[in-house]
């Protein structure tokens, strides 16, 4: 049934568990069992080390940070949690707003739950759907009104205000300041240099999560800010909110590295199994995709963090392990001789078909030229797990077993994964206590310098 056109504050504050759609309470449990376990695999990273390790001199506070142990204070909790997240490009997001919404969500519902004490497990799955309803709305509204390409922690920083101000109990006026000042002092950074230049900065969403738990504290204080012009001056994007879920609208990655390099992946995994190739067969790729996917050009990256933001290395990957995991982004990997052959000659030409399909999808053509002469060409090809054709419940299982086993053995996995399973009889606490546990530092392997 179709439910009057609600206001985005009230919406914030009013939405009750038993409102929620069934589908979208079991959606929002999958996606916080995906973030957990890209969460688990990013603690690897020098990036989440570098930001835990500076996290408590910066901000202070007494709040055990996930994975560590040592406390800082909310903001520092956000920022460190969607750091470590951000850090192994493997979560979900939203295509039409070309990022991600629950990183920075899920970031900041931590912080606030846990700094006011509240374990309630349904009022925490209700949270997370309020802040991916948000975010996914003020991304589009940011993009429609403005020139420039920020990253998600523009969007998601006023979001994760407004989960602040739910948790909080803000009043309207409180409301609007919070929401007012995360989106004056979020991180407007822009994409496509990061892109251009990739480095730990990523899609800004720690920065984001940060600046809205701030935001959300500052104005219970009294500080103001208000308005929020992406909320209060772009009614077209709020219409369907209460009505269109758009946390059933995420798409997922099967691979730990940016969504505009799945498509070729997906291609060059289809011609290798078609065809029973092994690397060695293969003398170069060419890729045809669109305009965005060819300004991922670090073709030999040093550290974890370009090979994430490649097109040509992830391609070069696929072609010679026959996947993309996240050790595959690590470690021996960025040395090995034939995937740097197969990265450094990989060529990429912009279609003019893929750019009109962007950002609704992300399409790419590939072309392998055999060491034979012959040339194999795939059809037009979109990343797997697409809102138009999700991932099964047991496919995005496995993906948080594949990430987070290998870190914290597959016995402990099993229990963050009961502890989600039964956050809403059960509540937080369960999984809070396992989430904040320490572990194993990174290694040399798997710390690239």
């Amino acid at each position: 049934m179709t439910r009057p056109v609600q206001n985005p504050l009230n919406f914030l504050h009013d939405l009750t568990y038993e409102a929620l759609p069934e589908q979208v309470r079991h959606q929002a449990l999958l996606n916080l069992l995906d973030l957990v376990g890209v969460a688990i695999g990013g603690s690897t990273t020098r990036a989440s080390h570098i930001l835990r390790d500076s996290a408590p001199l910066l901000f202070g506070g007494d709040l055990p940070m996930l994975f560590d142990g040592r406390a800082t204070s909310p903001a520092g909790h956000a920022l460190t949690t969607a750091a470590t997240i951000d850090a192994l490009d493997g979560h979900d997001g939203f295509n039409t707003a070309k990022g991600h919404a629950g990183c920075g969500v899920f970031a900041a519902a931590m912080a606030f739950a846990m700094d006011i004490g509240n374990d309630d497990g349904k009022e925490f799955i209700t949270t997370i759907t309020v802040g991916y309803e948000l975010a996914c709305r003020l991304a589009l509204a940011l993009h429609g009104t403005t020139s420039d390409y920020h990253t998600s922690g523009a969007w998601v920083a006023v979001a994760a205000a407004g989960i602040g101000a739910r948790t909080l109990k803000l009043d309207a006026p409180q409301t609007r300041h919070a929401l007012g000042i995360a989106e004056y002092h979020g991180p407007r950074s822009q994409m496509m240099r990061c892109i251009d230049h990739p480095t730990m900065v990523k899609d800004g969403s720690g920065w984001g999560a940060m600046a809205g738990t701030s935001a959300a504290y500052l104005a219970q204080s009294g500080f103001t800010g208000a308005p929020a012009l992406t909320l209060e001056q772009a009614p077209e994007y709020w219409r369907d909110l209460g009505n269109r879920w758009l946390i059933k609208e995420q798409y997922y990655k099967p691979y730990p590295v940016c969504r505009w390099a799945q498509a070729p992946i997906e291609a060059i995994l289809e011609l290798r199994r078609k065809h029973g190739l092994v690397a060695g067969d293969v003398a170069h790729i060419e890729v045809e995709t669109f305009h965005e996917s060819v300004r991922l050009a670090t073709n030999s990256p040093t550290d974890t963090d370009a090979a994430q933001y490649s097109t040509s290395f992830p391609c070069a990957v696929a072609m010679v392990r026959g996947q993309v995991a996240p050790q595959d982004i690590t470690d021996d990997a960025l040395q090995d001789p034939e995937i740097l052959r197969l990265s450094r000659s990989l060529t990429m030409c912009e279609s003019d078909h893929a750019n009109a399909a962007f950002p609704a999808t992300r399409l790419a053509r590939v072309r392998l030229i055999l060491r034979s002469g012959d040339v194999l060409t795939s059809g037009w090809t979109q990343p797997r797990w697409d809102p138009d054709a999700p991932p099964t419940e047991a496919e995005l299982r496995a993906k948080f077993h594949a990430f987070a086993a290998p870190v914290i053995g597959e016995d402990k996995a099993r229990e963050v994964e009961a502890a989600i399973d039964t956050l809403r009889t059960q509540g937080l606490a369960p999984l809070r206590a396992l989430l904040t546990q320490p572990i194993k530092a990174c290694t040399a392997s798997s710390n690239p310098s």
